[in-house]
This record gives C-alpha cells, structure tokens and sequence, in this order.
C-alpha cells in the first residue's frame, strides 16, 4: 500500500483518488484553493464511455441521476434554419445508458462526497509549490509552510498544471482556439411554451451569423445553452457587467432564424466568457515518482465533448496500472499508464480542435461555409456511426492486466 498525493481537487483529483483506493493505497488531495468549488462553472456532457468508467468507480448510477440524457446533437444554419444533420450522441451502453447533461457542479458535489464517503481526505488552502524527490519517495512542498510526504504524486492540477512544470520544464504552453465559452439555463416557465423548438435529449446546435451556439430542453422544462463567439483582440467581454454581457451576446444572435436572442433575454446569470485553450500534446507525462491526468496531460477543446469523460478514464486507468504496485515499480506503472493513455488523449484533443474549426467563421467565410456546409454534411451522413466507435466505446477492464497502445 501507498501513500498518494494527488495535486488538485476537481473532478480528475477527485477521480484518481477513488481510483487509487479502489487499487488499494491511500490517497490524500490536496487542493489551492480555500474551500470546495460547489456551485462554480457551467454545465457539461459526460459521453458513454465517460460512464463506462464510472461504472468501474462504482459511480455511474449515481452519475445516471444527475441531469438529464442527452442522446442527439443536431446541426443546424442560423440564417435560413436549415437542417444539416444528426448525430447519435455515442449510442448507449448495454444496460441502456446515454450520454447525459448535468451542471459541472453535480458531477464535482457527487464525487467530493464520495471521496469524503469513502475516508479520502481532501486538505485545502494547499497550493503546490515545490516537489521534493528522494530514492523511496516525494515531498509535496506548499505555499502556507506545511508539506507531505508519499509515495507518488499525482498531478491533477489542470491547464495551468504546477506539476507539469515540474515533470518537465520545457512543457509547451496551452495552444489558443479563438473561442470564448459561455452559456446559462433558463428555468421552467419563463419562457412561453413552444418557443423552444426541439424535444427533450436533442442538442440544437446552431452556424449562426455571428457565432455558434446550441439550446436544449430538459424533463423539468428547463433550457440549458452555450455559446462560443469568436474571441476579438478589440474586445473583451469578460470585464463587461451582466446586463452588458446579455447585450452583447443578445447582438450577436438576434438576426438567426432562432429562438436563440430570446433564450439569451430570459436567462438571468449569462455566465462570464472565458478563453478556450488545448494542448497539441506535451513531451513526456511522468518522471520519476510524478504522473499527470486531465487536464494538466492532455486538456481538450469543449468542442470535444470529452473534458469530463478523458479525465476519469484517466483516473481508472492509473488506478489500474498502480494496483499492486510498491516503491520499486512506480516508473514502470507510470509509464505503461502513458503509453496505454497517450494515443487516444491526443486524438481527442484533435478531434476538439477539428470540432471547434468550422466555429470560427468570420462574415466572408460564414457566407461561402452556408453554402458548402450542407454538402459537407450530406457527405458525413452517409459514413458509417461505427466511424465513432473508437471515441465513444473505449472500455478500460479493471480486471486485466493494463495493456499498451490500446
């Protein structure tokens, strides 16, 4: 049995030290901040596989009542309201499960109550400074004074990953996608019945003329949305007020065919846009005693739909490669956890990157696009859904040895 230190208390911390205590160590997180993140971020979408790896946590029936299912994405023009076409959301499980909707903050409350549950002791106001290595083991060095030792450490620290740092200096930076990312949800009865055209567990995405964006309906009859206007150097609408920031995005799709600029009115906290950021892949995951997940190894474009699911495939992964492990064949584990990880991360963080492209469209190109985009998409329908199998039916067996190159 080990002693872990996982760096970073979101949901790839929170996830990895379930994991690690399932494969039979002892996990303690250690968070920057001062106090949880209940209540902070906006909404995601954890696909099929993501749950396939919570049913291994123990976790996906728990997960399954959070938010709703979400089974279609749908793609539409903003300026005529033509429809381009639909996409399957990853198809199910056997036992039925679809991908499903929730706030980041339900997925982050279920697992910090899990972990606390099961005894994992979460420490915050714990900002990583310094990592200290030794033959048998690692310091963990703060920025209040205090440390702790273990066996490994994990760095789960995100985008701007302390730890990435450290494994390796010469790390590349976060690649910019020119997107900002912001959304809301409107509850039940503000809006007029039939304003919202689309059913249940059916994404409406949307080209729009000036920027991309997508509104759903859940059971309870509220309206979940994002949007992702193109980020401009002449602007910066994160230092605008609320009522500022619903104008401005309120301009941007008032001239669709959309109930969108309606949707944008009704919604009381438009959430503050943030820059989107990936990386095109960084040079080595692990040293030593030190490893990475989520984010800080492989972060994806939203486009992705994956943030939340790569995370916690992750997570079991490493579990996985640690169970049974000692002092002696940490950098072997470590390094079969990479090898076995690294080729599926960095071809979800270009399918991200592909995802978010045809979002960027200034007037010139958006007018030629809305001409070529049904074609492109005519064409796309007629490939087979097997073409995403690899994307949605990943499944990582507890049970077996870890593998390389899956």
């Amino acid at each position: 049995m080990m002693n872990c230190l996982v760096i970073g208390a979101g949901i790839a911390g929170l996830a990895s030290g379930i994991a690690l205590q399932k494969a039979g160590h002892r996990p303690v997180i250690f968070e920057a901040y001062d106090a949880p993140s209940d209540g902070i971020g906006g909404f995601l979408t954890v696909a099929v596989n993501g749950f396939d790896a919570l049913e291994t946590l123990g976790l996906k029936d728990d997960a399954c009542r959070l938010g709703f299912p979400t089974i279609l994405m749908s793609m539409y023009l903003g300026s005529n309201g033509k429809h381009l076409i639909d996409f399957d959301y990853g198809g199910s499980l056997p036992d039925g499960t679809t991908a499903g909707t929730m706030t980041r903050s339900e997925l982050y409350g279920m697992f910090r109550e899990e972990a606390s549950r099961r005894g994992i002791g979460i420490g915050y106001g714990k900002r990583l400074t310094a990592v200290e290595e030794r033959p048998d083991g690692v310091t963990a060095v703060f920025a209040d004074g205090t440390s702790a030792a273990g066996d490994v450490l994990i760095g789960a620290d995100g985008l701007k990953s302390k730890v990435r740092d450290l494994i390796d200096p010469s790390s590349p930076a976060p690649r910019s996608i020119p997107l900002l990312n912001t959304g809301g949800i409107v509850p039940a009865g503000v809006l007029h019945p039939g304003t919202i055209d689309v059913e249940v567990g059916r994404m409406k995405m949307v080209f729009g003329k000036r920027c991309f964006y997508c509104y759903m309906r859940d059971p309870d009859g509220r309206v979940w949305w994002f949007a992702n206007p193109l980020e401009r150097s002449s602007e910066d609408p994160a230092t605008l007020d609320a009522g500022a920031r619903k104008a401005w995005l309120t301009e941007l799709v008032e001239r669709d065919r959309t109930p969108m600029a309606v949707i944008v009115a009704a919604t009381e906290d438009v959430i503050r846009p943030y820059r989107t950021s990936d990386f095109p892949g960084i040079p080595r995951w692990w040293r030593g005693r030190m490893v990475l997940v989520g984010d800080a190894a492989h972060a994806a474009s939203p486009s992705s739909g994956q943030g939340a699911s790569m995370a916690i495939e992750d997570a079991v992964t490493l579990g996985r490669a640690l169970r049974g492990a000692g002092p002696e064949p940490i950098p072997e584990a470590l390094a079969r956890y990479e090898a076995e990880r690294r080729n599926r991360a960095e071809l979800v963080v270009h399918w991200g990157r592909r995802n978010a492209a045809p979002k960027i469209r200034g007037q010139f190109k958006r007018v030629f696009e809305d001409m070529t985009l049904p074609l492109v998409f005519r064409a796309l329908s007629r490939k087979s859904a097997d073409n995403f199998d690899w994307l949605y039916h990943h499944h990582i067996d507890w049970d077996t040895a870890s593998t390389v190159g899956s």
